[in-house]
Order: structure tokens, then C-alpha cells, then sequence
């Protein structure tokens, strides 16, 4: 089980990579980046980056408007 903090909130899971965690978050629905320890990780990149103890994840959501 990973400790992790994820926009602010600490959660612990059982996933190995990020990508089904932010799934789980529903985090993932139209445009949206993500930053791990302060690096910005491309979309294509997440299912494969594997969790780690402590990790600190920041999600942010894209908004239209004019």
C-alpha cells in the first residue's frame, strides 16, 4: 500500500501506477495536467509511472471560458 498525496489530500492505495488512482479520483474527464514531485508528466506517461511512497501528485483541470 502507497502513502500519497494527491491535490492537497492524503490518501493510501493498493494501485502501482498513477494513472488508475487519478480514475479512482475521477480526475481524469476532459483536459487536464498533471505535476508529480514538482515535474509535469505527459498523459502518455501515466499509466506506466509507477507510485512511489510519499509521492506528492497535482491534478489541474482545464476550464473554458471567455
Amino acid at each position: 500500500m502507497y502513502h500519497i498525496t494527491v491535490n492537497g489530500q492524503s490518501i493510501e492505495t493498493n494501485q502501482t501506477t498513477i494513472k488508475p488512482v487519478l480514475d479512482e479520483l475521477q480526475l481524469t474527464e476532459g483536459r487536464y495536467a498533471v505535476e508529480v514531485n514538482g515535474e509535469l508528466i505527459p498523459k502518455s506517461e501515466l499509466a506506466t509511472t509507477a507510485l512511489e511512497a510519499d509521492m506528492v501528485i497535482e491534478v489541474v483541470q482545464a476550464v473554458g471560458g471567455g
